[in-house]
């Protein structure tokens, strides 16, 4: 599955992917901020990221930027099981922050979850992450007033993080993408 939007291009993990990954990943910066990455990042670590099977209704992507020199890699996001719900992750590297890339690709893969059906999404970031914060906003994600410990194996320790959810108010369909994110509704 892949995702064109304004500025990126979100596609799968290729075999080849793994030393450009390795190597945004190697950021204890990134990584601190991510729950189900460990610290340090490792090579295995990035070769069994990219190995993972792929779930057609929960896809992961990661985000490049296309030139006319090829296309660089610049982060991560997508969807996964947390908890029994549909949640919604995303990273971007150091070197790429404050770009907007965070809230393109988030509001990407939020366009395909309505697509395939998802009719709630959920996201959280640690409260001292607040940049996250503003992301999921952006995107239309609203606060569920709680605050929950989540331990993160980039930390090691458990952290609060602020939950956040998205509802579709009516089921996906693939005609217009400005009409599947209209039915986006504030839970």
């Amino acid at each position: 599955m892949f995702i064109r939007s304004e500025r990126l291009f979100l596609r799968p993990g290729w075999a080849e992917d793994w030393e450009e990954l390795l190597g945004l990943l190697a950021d204890e910066a990134v990584v601190r901020n991510l729950a189900n990455v460990p610290w340090p990042y490792t090579a295995e670590d990035a070769r069994s990221f990219i190995a993972m099977p792929q779930d057609h209704l929960l896809p992961r992507f990661l985000i490049t930027v296309p030139s006319t020199d090829g296309a660089r890699l610049v982060g991560g996001c997508g969807l996964s099981l947390l908890d029994g719900e549909v949640n919604l992750g995303y990273w971007i590297a150091r070197g790429e922050w404050g770009q907007g890339y965070a809230s393109e690709a988030a509001r990407s893969v939020l366009g395909l979850a309505h697509t395939l059906g998802h009719r709630r999404v959920v996201a959280s970031h640690y409260v001292d992450n607040a940049a996250s914060g503003r992301v999921l906003e952006k995107v239309g994600f609203r606060r569920t007033g709680r605050v929950i410990e989540r331990f993160g194996k980039g930390r090691g320790f458990a952290s609060p993080t602020r939950e956040y959810e998205v509802r579709f108010d009516s089921p996906g369909y693939c005609d217009d993408d400005d009409d599947a994110m209209a039915g986006l509704q504030a839970a």
